[in-house]
């Protein structure tokens, strides 16, 4: 019986990148994307040290990092990966392949040049009339952050803390005057070594309860200082990041974000504002679901000239039924 064979792995064959990719890959529209941006007005630095192991070209490895954005790899390690073993990836960064910590630092080091990259993206988006800019419409995503429950504060938090201290500080002090004698027994050691412990502890929520009143926050997060304990859903409460987006509804194309650390019931008036911006007018009209329903938010709205349209919150059980005939949504027009 007869099978389909292989090629030998031992011959020598020539072997084209160029003509591996297709004319109409979405890499060459990468590069091609890249190489109009100018970088240094991006904000990516540009100069480097020549002393030492020569750097990677920015341009690179913002191809890459667009790269994985589009093909959902977020992984430093795993696009290291793909640089050795992805024909498209090769082709892409001419067979560069920076080690996963020099990727890690790039995103790092540079959030507010690629989020002016996307800006560029909008606005050749807009030059090409994919973007209606008639109706849009926003909405949040809850991404958890590093940070645990028991690593965020609140006043109310730390007041338990130290109340709990102060009082096994009590005891501890108690226990110690009860001690006879001058030698140290091992009790006595025992007890002065919590006693330290706890003043440590201690003084460290203090510190924690003074950064509260000197910045005017209601929460401390020590592993990720920017994140807030927020209802994520089913009045369930993590840790987390709330990233704001605006849609557009011709072809379904991001035009805006913004990563918060507060509830939706704060962000509409904001996200309006920043599209209005983008779009250069306020004749159009905004979307958004009952999490953003508060009067400052349409008030806000209104004097930017614009209608925004949100459903209206669920109502209690014991209302009349009169109030559950309300239309879908509620309307705040210009």
């Amino acid at each position: 019986m007869k099978f389909i064979t292989g090629r030998d792995r031992n011959q020598t064959e020539f072997f084209c990148l160029e003509q591996a990719i297709s004319q109409d890959h979405e890499v060459r529209l990468i590069d091609l994307f890249v190489n109009t941006i100018k970088m240094s007005e991006h904000g990516f630095a540009m100069d480097f040290i020549d002393n030492g192991r020569p750097a990677y070209h920015p341009a690179d490895l913002l191809k890459l990092f667009i790269y994985g954005y589009l093909n959902r790899i977020r992984s430093s390690r795993q696009l290291e990966k793909e640089c050795r073993r992805n024909i498209e990836v090769m082709w892409l960064m001419k067979g560069l392949v920076p080690d996963h910590n020099t990727i890690s630092n790039f995103r790092k080091d540079n959030p507010k040049a690629i989020r002016k990259v996307f800006s560029a993206t909008v606005a050749l988006a807009k030059n090409f009339d994919l973007i209606g800019g008639k109706l849009l419409a926003g909405d949040s995503t809850k991404l958890r952050a590093q940070n645990s429950k028991k690593n965020n504060f609140n006043p109310a938090k730390i007041e338990r803390h130290i109340a709990y201290i102060d009082d096994k500080l009590e005891q501890y002090q108690t226990l110690l005057a009860q001690e006879d004698g001058d030698s140290l027994s091992t009790d006595k050691k025992e007890l002065i070594e919590k006693i330290g412990k706890h003043h440590k502890q201690r003084n460290k929520y203090l510190g924690f309860k003074k950064s509260l009143e000197e910045s005017g926050e209601v929460q401390i997060s020590t592993s990720d200082p920017d994140s807030r304990q927020l209802i994520t859903r089913n009045n369930i409460t993590e840790v987390a990041y709330n990233v704001q987006a605006t849609i557009d509804s011709k072809h379904n194309l991001a035009i805006d974000f913004k990563v918060t650390n507060q509830n939706d019931s704060k962000a509409m008036g904001n996200m309006v504002r920043r599209t209005k911006a983008i779009l250069g007018k306020s004749d159009f009209t905004m979307l958004y679901d009952k999490g953003y329903h508060t009067g400052t938010a349409f008030d806000y709205a209104h004097k930017l000239g614009v209608e925004v349209m949100v459903a209206i919150p669920e109502v209690s059980s014991h209302a009349p039924d009169i109030v559950c005939r309300l239309p879908i949504f509620s309307t705040y027009q210009k």
